[in-house]
């Protein structure tokens, strides 16, 4: 697809634009703009164009005010897509324009030793390993959140975080309104509800950091917006150590969820007791070397669903992918739901100003009966076997301008296994290939 007037008016956008942060008697200015370029061939998922491209344009601007102990924040998100077809999968994902994403007030405060802060109002969270609750930075859009938020941090090394928070549900979210970028405001309400929190302890056995984490989300119908009527408990925890070079470093995490789950969005839907789970592992290694060299082995297993009158599949909240599978966009089919990951990973950081990455996984099934992954491919049967095939994901990220301007390059081949060429509702073509350029300024 040729980037006529519009993007090339973006692009110029990023590359001219100054530096104008401002910090004025407490007050902060700042910004960012980020065009992408994304395209794939054999779509592995199912329902969409077999070969796509895509124009997303992502604008940001955040004022703070400080006063003391007193923080005002409010930052404005516009996530816009162009080029899109009837084909293109355009969603939530892609689009939300001119949202107020974060408008909270904060105040923190020392009780002896012990910082304690606390937020209310709309706001964005990254908590823990970012697994369940995050704000997602490949996707277009990002989760928002509107309740309350407290921290404790003691000299100790504990730390808690707590939240009791209505997600935000981006709206407009007809596909119609999407493609035309329109501009409505997100909902939030008491028909969902999460609340929960994190609490850790580093250096809890030598240099490992040990974590506990238990979240509830509560999910209800609305007037013309059917749910699956999630009610979900997920708890668990992590035991992780950073990497450092010339040390080892390992990260296990894992989750149990419980509950109940409609079996449809159909009116008087049976409800289902939940069994699900997710496990996370890796080792790695950094190497005292100029390239500053990590390689790592990890494997993930999230659950599916199968027969039985249990619901099986793994919800994985509002957690990001990217760190551990793959990229969202226009691929987004590698998730944290009804899949079985050995991989490796190879990570280089030679200077602040670039760095890169290359990823393998082999992929298969969970559950035979359930669709894989994201992709929404299944085989009710089984009888299609339970590999999905081995993926291949890279990423080189550069800044062009040091902490202004920086390209990133993503990539990933997917050399689909028997799954995903046998499965009833597979997308024809052989291996997946997708590609995106980001260029994105601060500002």
């Amino acid at each position: 697809m040729a980037i006529s007037g519009k993007w090339a008016l973006a692009a110029f956008a990023i590359t001219a634009t100054p530096a104008i942060a401002q910090n004025t008697d407490g007050l902060d200015l700042s910004g960012t703009i980020r065009l992408r370029y994304e395209a794939i061939t054999n779509q592995p998922r199912a329902g969409f164009g077999r070969d796509d491209d895509l124009v997303n344009l992502r604008t940001t601007l955040l004022a703070k005010y400080q006063s003391g102990p007193f923080t005002i924040g409010a930052e404005l998100w516009d996530s816009r897509v162009y080029g899109e077809d009837h084909a293109t999968p355009v969603t939530t994902g892609e689009v939300n324009t001119l949202e107020f994403v974060q408008a909270w007030v904060g105040a923190k405060a020392a009780i002896g030793s012990t910082k304690v802060s606390a937020q209310a109002g709309r706001f964005t969270l990254n908590i823990g390993s970012r697994r369940l609750i995050a704000a997602d930075d490949y996707r277009n859009t990002t989760n928002g959140y509107t309740g309350l938020r407290a921290d404790i941090a003691a000299a100790n090394g504990i730390t808690a975080t707590a939240i009791y928070v209505l997600p935000q549900q981006r709206r407009p979210d007809d596909p119609e309104s999407l493609r035309a970028n329109a501009v409505s405001i997100d909902h939030e309400g008491f028909d969902l509800v999460l609340w929960g929190g994190t609490a850790a302890k580093a250096k809890a056995l030598g240099t490992v950091t040990a974590e506990a984490s238990f979240y509830h989300l509560d999910e209800r119908d609305q007037p013309g917006r059917p749910t699956r009527d999630r009610s979900l408990d997920t708890y668990g925890g992590r035991v992780f150590r950073d990497p450092a070079k010339g040390a080892a470093d390992g990260e296990v995490e894992a989750y149990y969820q419980s509950g109940t789950v409609s079996a449809s969005i159909a009116p008087g839907a049976a409800r289902l007791p939940v069994s699900a789970w997710f496990v996370h592992a890796s080792a790695g290694y950094t190497f005292h070397d100029a390239l500053n060299t990590r390689v790592a082995l990890q494997y993930d297993r999230a659950s599916g669903d199968r027969a039985g009158g249990r619901y099986g599949r793994f919800d994985t909240l509002y957690g990001m992918r990217r760190a551990d599978l793959a990229p969202a966009g226009l691929y987004n089919a590698v998730g944290r739901a009804n899949i079985s990951t050995p991989g490796a990973r190879l990570e280089i950081a030679p200077s602040p100003r670039w760095d890169a990455f290359a990823t393998y996984h082999a992929l298969w099934l969970a559950e035979r009966t359930d669709s894989f992954s994201t992709t929404g491919v299944r085989d009710a049967s089984g009888r299609s076997g339970g590999f999905a095939g081995h993926q291949v994901d890279a990423r080189l990220r550069w800044w062009l301008r040091p902490a202004r301007l920086r390209l990133e390059l993503d990539g990933v081949l997917l050399a689909k296994g028997r799954f995903l060429n046998d499965a009833p509702n597979a997308p024809p073509g052989g291996t997946t290939a997708y590609g995106a350029v980001n260029l994105s300024a601060a500002f």
